[in-house]
């Protein structure tokens, strides 16, 4: 049977009496003409009736190929009547309701609203605001009811007053999900279900509806009991069967996903995987060389047990801070032992691959839990999310903006702060979560601490009512997790902001926000992307941060125009459009004319930790946003009327397929010269006197490579100059590599621009000054342009011509004191 629209399902032990007439109320509902559940069933449920249950049932049957019975061989309780009938459901919404309709079917259209709102399921509530009770119970059975279900709201389903109404609507995915894990087979099984929806965070509203006491129900005071004692035998066992639950409820759909997101990855990086220290990122410029260093490095100093704080092989002799630059400590340490067996290049080349395959994994799951319980439309939102242009740009070279899968748990440990269930737990978990990821980086969590504020700040404007229940509980979850997170991290964090080599912020010049174009254009590794287009529109191919092309864009507006009612929605456009107006920078180029405008990150531009954003960075906001948006849009299609079913998945395809990323470029590595490969270095170089080796020119971040001589022989030499972050001049300003001497500037000129000045005294004294600074044991100049002015250079300021030695022209220096 294919998929309808709704299901409606009714358990029915021995109700000859209520249950024909329940049968054609349901079914004149749904089929009048002004009915939207044009595709629908209805199941009952026959639990083994000893009177005409099943006989009333099958008559209706046979006039409604819509209406369907199953039949239960014995009685055995409303839980598990409830479960065959769900299980056996095809609906995209699935009703429960009992046969005696207390709640008329015509509240559904409330449940239904409260779906289309977002929620996974809605209960027909008695006890909330708003409700309507025509016809009450007895005095006595009423009290004894509350009294009852107050008991079960305390220990079962805190926050829902009315648990065992017997109206209730759910999304269809995920109810048949919850029924297959229940186990009760009494009245339980509604806190069951609830229950499991709360566990996985699926929200549930409780929505008012008329209700009517029908005489002849079957449930007595005494059932509440009855339900005490089968939660209390389900929450005895849940503890020893929490593992085997995760698993059973992992699906196959689930694992395919997760592999399809490692497959995409891994092909993502094949150019690479060839051979990864043999090949290189070519559009990752100089940044390869810099992350194999900072994997090696801290691999170097955890086998040495020395501070992975700090370090003096590059940028020597004052050396480097380590957590004042990217080294992602929280995976450079556990990846130690990869990068002892096999090399950082390695290391980094799986950290890219995995971490960017569990970022996906991760925004997988969350849509599943928040936002849809379609897995292919979670699986299209989460792969838009971790494979949209600004992450494929950064994926060149930057692991801190891929490897982002802690983003999507520590959104989930917000949301569920805003349900304050379990405040203190939830702030704690959050405050771990948040410590771990200022270990992988701290611009990316600045950022999405950005995002989860304007969806905050537009959904609290959206749903005031919402932002006065939730602030109690996420202010104080948030100053639990500050409180959890400070004393952990006030170590490293002094150290970076205080420590040796710390600066106070970086400078990345006037002009790093994002034209208005770029949001509208493709990137150069998209399916449609243009290089030279997407090169005047960038800084470099590793900062293309928006590119998200104008039919996404379309596409995106048109949702949030037709789901527009939804609040997650209108915040989530709020967010988007926020952070694309943020991105645009402190001034915004009007296309196609000289002007520029003033832009909104000149209000944020000066203040602490931001002064050192690349504000161009903040368009990658949106990648999730957009992401979410289109899960919704494709989950809403399932049940739409007609054309739309299709047309929008059809849509989504056009959009994103000018996306689809292709593989990085990867090109041969440049050869290690033997003089250093093969160790010769060390005739030369003192290290136990604290020799350094010095390359012409001095590396920088536009010239790297002798990182990767380093990394090559184990570290075994220092580095004066170097590619990190590191102060510069009275204010210790940020800037990248080491503080420019006479010395490296002259050299680096000379290589440039091809041309020796003339060298006098003076300018040798300052060279010996600096090379005595250096602590240099050798000079060294590879092949290269410019080398033979280098050279030239190079024995006017030392004194005396070079010599070729194993690849390098080589100026042994005399030994130092």
């Amino acid at each position: 049977m294919s998929t309808v629209d709704l299901t409606v399902v009714v358990p029915a032990y021995n109700e000859e009496r209520r249950l024909g007439p329940t049968l054609e109320t349901i079914s004149a509902y749904l089929s009048a003409p002004d009915s939207h559940w044009t595709d629908w069933e209805l199941i009952v449920v026959d639990d083994g009736s000893t009177d005409r249950t099943r006989e009333i049932a099958d008559a209706v049957a046979a006039r409604d190929h819509r209406i369907r019975v199953l039949r239960l061989g014995r009685n055995r309780g409303k839980g598990h009547a409830l479960r065959a009938g769900v299980l056996a459901s095809y609906g995209r919404r699935v009703l429960v309701t009992d046969a005696d309709l207390a709640a008329p079917i015509t509240e559904l259209e409330r449940l239904s609203k409260a779906l289309t709102d977002g929620h996974s399921a809605a209960i027909g509530s008695r006890a909330t605001d708003g409700a309507t009770i025509e016809r009450h119970q007895h005095r006595i059975r009423e009290l004894l009811g509350r009294g009852g279900n107050f008991l079960i709201r305390g220990v079962a389903v805190p926050g829902i007053r009315d648990t065992q109404c017997g109206f209730k609507l759910f999304d269809g995915e995920r109810a048949r999900t919850a029924f297959a894990a229940s186990r009760l087979t009494g009245w339980g099984i509604d806190v069951e279900i609830l229950q499991y929806f709360r566990r996985r965070s699926w929200p549930v509203a409780e929505v008012p509806v008329r209700w009517a006491h029908q005489p002849g129900s079957k449930v007595r005071p005494l059932d509440y009991a009855r339900v005490l004692a089968e939660l209390s035998r389900l929450t005895a066992r849940k503890p020893f069967h929490r593992p085997a639950a995760a698993l059973r409820a992992l699906r196959g759909a689930d694992l395919a996903v997760a592999a399809l997101f490692l497959l995409a990855s891994t092909l993502l990086y094949a150019g690479r995987w060839a051979d990864p220290g043999g090949r290189y990122l070519v559009d990752s410029m100089q940044d390869q060389n810099q992350w194999e260093w900072f994997f090696a490095v801290t691999a170097d100093n955890v086998a040495r047990f020395d501070n992975p704080l700090y370090t003096t092989l590059q940028g020597y002799p004052d050396g480097v801070n380590l957590m004042a630059n990217t080294a992602m400590l929280g995976l450079s340490i556990p990846f130690a032992p990869v990068t002892w067996m096999f090399g950082p290049a390695v290391t980094l080349n799986l950290v890219m691959t995995l971490g960017l395959a569990a970022t996906a994994v991760c925004w997988y799951w969350l849509l599943v839990r928040r936002f849809t319980g379609h897995r292919g439309a979670a699986a299209t939102g989460a792969a838009l999310a971790t494979f949209a242009p600004p992450m494929i740009s950064h994926a060149n070279a930057h692991p801190n903006f891929v490897v982002l899968f802690m983003m999507p748990l520590i959104v989930d440990r917000a949301l569920r702060l805003c349900e304050g269930r379990r405040v203190v737990r939830d702030g704690i978990v959050l405050g771990l979560m948040a410590t771990y990821q200022i270990f992988l980086g701290e611009e990316p969590l600045l950022l999405a601490a950005m995002g989860m504020l304007l969806f905050a700040a537009g959904y609290g404007v959206a749903r005031r009512d919402v932002a006065r229940a939730v602030w109690r509980p996420l202010g104080r979850g948030l100053l639990i997790a500050l409180a959890v997170c400070l004393p952990l991290v006030a170590f490293p964090l002094s150290w970076q902001f205080f420590g040796p080599q710390s600066y106070t912020h970086v400078v990345h010049g006037d002009n790093t926000g994002n034209s208005p174009l770029a949001l509208l254009s493709f990137a150069e590794r998209s399916l449609a992307g243009d290089a030279a287009n997407a090169a005047a529109l960038s800084a470099n191919p590793t900062e293309q941060n928006a590119f998200y092309g104008w039919p996404l864009l379309t596409l995106t507006t048109a949702i949030v125009i037709v789901l527009w009612r939804r609040t997650a929605v209108k915040a989530l456009a709020f967010t988007a459009f926020a952070a694309a107006a943020l991105s645009l920078g402190i001034r915004v180029p009007v296309p196609f004319t000289d002007l520029a405008l003033p832009g909104p990150w000149k209000l944020l531009a000066s203040a602490p930790l931001f002064e050192s954003v690349i504000e161009s960075r903040v368009a990658m906001i949106c990648a999730p946003v957009l992401g979410i948006l289109l899960a919704l849009a494709l989950d809403a299609a399932r049940t739409a009327e007609g054309a739309v079913r299709h047309a929008v998945p059809a849509a989504a395809v056009a959009a994103l397929l000018p996306l689809f990323p292709l593989p990085l470029k990867a090109v041969d590595r440049a050869p290690v010269p033997a003089f250093i490969a093969d160790g010769n270095w060390r005739e030369y170089v003192d290290t136990a006197n604290g020799e350094s080796l010095v390359p012409v020119p001095l590396p920088d971040p536009a010239v790297a490579e002798p990182l990767h001589w380093q990394t090559t022989v184990g570290l075994g030499f220092r580095l004066p100059g170097g590619y990190f972050n590191g102060p510069y001049g009275p204010d210790r300003i940020g800037v990248y590599g080491s503080a420019p001497r006479w010395t490296s500037n002259m050299l680096r000129d000379v290589r440039y621009s091809g041309k020796v000045p003339e060298i006098g005294d003076a300018w040798r004294e300052q060279a010996r000054r600096d090379l005595d600074f250096w602590r240099a044991g050798a000079v060294v100049v590879v092949p290269q342009p410019g080398a033979g002015a280098l050279r030239q250079a190079l024995e006017q300021l030392l004194g005396h011509p070079g010599k070729w030695r194993d690849g390098v022209w080589l100026w042994d220096l005399p030994p130092r004191n």
